[in-house]
């Protein structure tokens, strides 16, 4: 692929960190010793902290990197309800009343994001635009309308379908076969997001520090000993927000999580006519693909944030970006001229069941497993196992106490993925 697809200023890093670098933060020493020591500082660890940090415990925040350098700033800012399985696939699993609090969970995860945003006063260009879930094939465009008109009793949500024949109101392509409108999923500029996030936190009390990896966690009585980077601190409790960056610190949460590449692309400023043709709704937009994509305007309408699975391999911004860009041409034909002024990459983290996975194993707290659907879950899953931790009941959710699944033989090497992301894109390619 020729340099060509790149514009002169190209950036091998997030569009988001333009307005938003990563944050300079000075700590002269690690503290000795804290009430709770969080692993991670991007949306979980970050309202976790928050919770315990206002509740009085001395709270510290390690990361390995900068503060929210990972998939917290990373993302694409699509915010949706979030639970991948349907309500018949969870009471198959699980029964009726524990499907029915599990996709409320993910309901309530939307609402509270919006809620939360606004009582804190972040500014993060957090909007409620909907979101097009479209279809890449007739039998899906069914899937979807039988689904919309027989939402669970007490689970509806407001949903629109557009058939083909209409969705250039919607969308300027023909590529797909028509879509559901979930009207009240949201979009955020993730980046802005995370750093209001990090100044309440900071705020509050916590202390972050950055450039800490977590090395060792030893059991200490009935305390821990968190070895680092920067030396050793003793805590009362310990949570883990590591999600697709979780490693050998943790073993038993490393065999439970399935870290995927997840690529990113940002295109160069587009005419106002142009992008009112390509997307004049200014929606956040998926579709029905196992190797899915995603996309939507930038927050101030000029460019077309675009992202997938492109990847057998994890390999460099320069090689995924313009691959990405020949997947975004096929959606849009007139953006065969454009170039790209921003590709990168981030890890998420999916589950063996699809769900995300919260609790204590051996006192230790954890939350993680967003199943590429993280601000809204890993902010709202941040903010319960905070308060579960704190031993306050409206801490507790309907994901309590599910066995956190692995599979023998895994350790946290997804070998598996390259011939799975085959055959689900051949899968994909097939008409009906």
């Amino acid at each position: 692929m020729t340099s060509d697809v790149f514009t002169t200023d190209f950036k091998a890093a997030p569009y988001w960190w333009d307005q938003v670098p990563r944050p300079r933060i000075d700590v002269p020493a690690l503290p000795a010793k804290a009430d709770v020591v969080v692993i991670g500082s991007g949306y979980t660890g970050l309202h976790a902290a928050l919770q315990t940090a206002r509740a009085g415990r001395h709270t510290v925040v390690l990361d390995a990197e900068d503060a929210g350098w990972g998939c917290s700033t990373r993302n694409g800012g699509q915010i949706s309800t979030s639970i991948k399985p349907s309500f018949d696939d969870l009471a198959k699993r699980h029964g009726a009343d524990r499907a029915f609090g599990i996709i409320k969970d993910g309901q309530d995860s939307l609402a509270w994001i919006g809620q939360f945003v606004a009582a804190e006063r972040i500014d993060c260009d957090f909007r409620v635009v909907g979101r097009f879930h479209a279809a890449h094939n007739p039998a899906q465009y069914e899937a979807l309308a039988r689904r919309s008109a027989s939402q669970p009793k007490g689970l509806e949500v407001p949903v629109e379908m557009v058939p083909r024949a209409e969705q250039r109101r919607e969308l300027g392509t023909d590529i797909y076969h028509g879509a559901a409108v979930y009207l009240r999923h949201a979009s955020v500029d993730p980046a802005r997001y995370h750093q209001g996030l990090l100044e309440r936190v900071q705020q509050s009390g916590a202390v972050v520090v950055p450039h800490a990896a977590a090395t060792g966690i030893e059991r200490s009585g009935s305390a821990f000993n968190v070895a680092t980077a920067r030396g050793t601190i003793a805590a009362r409790d310990v949570i883990v927000a590591t999600n697709g960056y979780t490693g050998t610190v943790t073993p038993w949460l490393r065999r439970r999580v399935i870290p995927i590449g997840s690529y990113m692309i940002a295109t160069e400023p587009l005419a106002p006519e142009l992008m009112a043709r390509l997307m004049p709704k200014g929606r956040i937009v998926s579709d029905t693909r196992k190797v899915v994509f995603y996309y939507r305007p930038s927050p101030d309408g000029r460019r077309i944030l675009f992202g997938g699975r492109v990847s057998l391999n994890e390999t460099n911004p320069r090689v995924s970006g313009p691959k990405l860009r020949l997947d975004l041409v096929k959606i849009f034909p007139e953006l065969a001229a454009t170039r790209i002024s921003h590709s990168w990459a981030g890890f998420i983290a999916y589950t063996f069941d699809e769900l995300m996975h919260l609790g204590t194993h051996d006192g230790i707290h954890y939350a993680m497993g967003y199943c590429g659907a993280g601000v809204g879950t890993a902010s709202y899953f941040g903010m319960r196992i905070g308060q579960q931790l704190l031993g306050l009941k409206e801490g507790r959710t309907a994901l309590d106490g599910l066995a956190f699944q692995t599979r023998p033989f895994y350790s946290g090497n997804p070998w598996f993925l390259a011939p799975s992301i085959r055959y689900y894109r051949w899968r994909d390619s097939r008409p009906v």
